[in-house]
This record gives C-alpha cells, structure tokens and sequence, in this order.
C-alpha cells in the first residue's frame, strides 16, 4: 500500500501549526511543518512536498512572497493559502501568484480536508496522464521505466526518464536548465548547466531518428529545452509492452 502524501504547513502561530498536524495526521497524511516563510522555502524546495498549507502573514518572508519564489523557480507543488485575510483583492492577489486555492480563516476541519483532497486527486491526475507515450518508433512507459524503439529495449538512465517526464509534462513550452537540476538533480546536488546539455545529448542519441536534426527535443537559445509533439501525440492511454520479458532500464 502505498503511504499518504506528504503536507507541508508552513504557518507561524504555534496553536493553527499544532492544530493542522494533528487534524492531517489523524487522516494519515505525513507531515512537515515550518514556522517562518524562509524556513518553508527551503523545507518545500529540500523536502519536495505534495502540498503546501501556507499561511499569509509571517516573520522573514511572507506567504505572497514564498508563493512567488516557488513559482518563479518552477516549482509546481499546489499550493492552499490559509489566512485571515478574506478581501477579495487579497484571494486574487494570490491566486495570481500561482497559489492553487485559498481557504479563510476561521475554516471548519471538513472544508480544509476537502480541499487537501481536490488538490491532490489534480495532482494524480496529472501523473496519471503521463503513464506512457509514444513517440514515432520510440515507446515509453514512465511506470515500469523501460523504453523500446521498434520492440527493441531503449536502455534510459532514472535521470534521462527525469528529465524526459519534465519536457512531456509541458509539451511545446521551454524547460530551462536551472529547471532541470532543481527537478531532475534536487536542490542539494551541485550540477552545472553543462550537466544537463550532456544528458539532452545521450536522450536524443536514444530517442531520435537524427540526433543532429532532433524531431522532438528543441533547443531554446539562452533557456534549455522543450518537447515539440504533433497534434494527437500525448497522452495515450496504454502502450503495449513489446516483450514481457525485456530487462528494465538503467536506474542510475
């Protein structure tokens, strides 16, 4: 069985932090909590949360501002605002800045789980939509990691199978390479850039037909990459394995 998402509160009044753990705790959520706006930033980019509960006004960085940073660094975790701030003007505001709901306080405990709820069944379905996909002679199942061109096993590594689910994840628009090593490397590894032109490199040596003349991994000048994908191509919604007794790919 496979455990409960991980729910990162970040909110710095200790009876509203207490009182939301144990409300997620008690439905077998686990749980993360940070007391301050800049001690949040680094726990949701170090701990890679499913969902953030994010209250608005806090010491060193407020709610507006992390929602903002994570945004600005791609990073897609949803996001429910908890304040008791309940303009309008201050919903937009937020929303706005890439915060996927928001809920004022007082709120009853029924309410904040439902959307804890909504929120996350997005998310898998989201995941769910990148099961596996076909690109021209090249079939990849992103659930059992293994990739065939013509029925014959295309060996990926984990981080080429990465970076591979982050392009198809947002067809036609450009990945940088900071986006790369955030996702792909993790905030505490120290890759360069440079790292992830040589992975784009063996992907494509694997996956196109010219690696040369790429079809489907475009190189945007000054930014990175993006996944260019003909009308109808993704997503699928099963891909036939060509042999069940293929080995899987590398998982370095």
């Amino acid at each position: 069985m496979q455990p409960l998402p991980r729910i990162l509160i970040i909110e710095d009044e200790l009876p509203m932090r207490t009182g939301l753990r144990d409300c997620l705790e008690r439905q077998g959520y686990r749980v993360l909590l940070a007391a301050d706006g800049a001690s949040g930033l680094e726990k949701a980019i170090q701990e890679k949360p499913d969902l953030i509960l994010l209250d608005i006004m806090m010491p060193r960085l407020d709610g507006f501002a992390l929602c903002a940073e994570l945004r600005r660094l791609s990073n897609p975790v949803p996001i429910l605002i908890l304040t008791a701030k309940g303009r309008i003007e201050d919903r937009v505001h937020g929303l706005d800045l890439g915060a996927d709901d928001f809920l004022a306080k007082p709120f009853s405990r029924d309410e904040l789980l439902a959307r804890v709820r909504a929120l996350l069944r997005r998310v898998q379905r989201q995941m769910r939509a990148l099961r596996t996909v076909k690109l021209g002679e090249v079939q990849i199942d992103f659930v059992q990691q293994r990739a065939w061109r013509n029925a014959e096993p295309l060996y990926l590594t984990a981080k080429e199978f990465a970076m591979l689910r982050l392009l198809l994840e947002q067809p036609g628009e450009p990945v940088s390479r900071d986006r790369f090593l955030d996702v792909v490397w993790g905030y505490t590894a120290f890759p360069t850039t440079r790292t992830v032109d040589k992975h784009i490199a063996s992907l494509r040596g694997k996956i196109e037909i010219d690696p040369d003349q790429p079809r489907w991994i475009q190189t945007v000048h000054a930014v990175g990459y993006r996944m260019d994908l003909p009308e109808g191509t993704f997503p699928e919604n099963e891909v036939t394995n060509p042999s069940q007794n293929q080995t899987p790919g590398e998982r370095g």
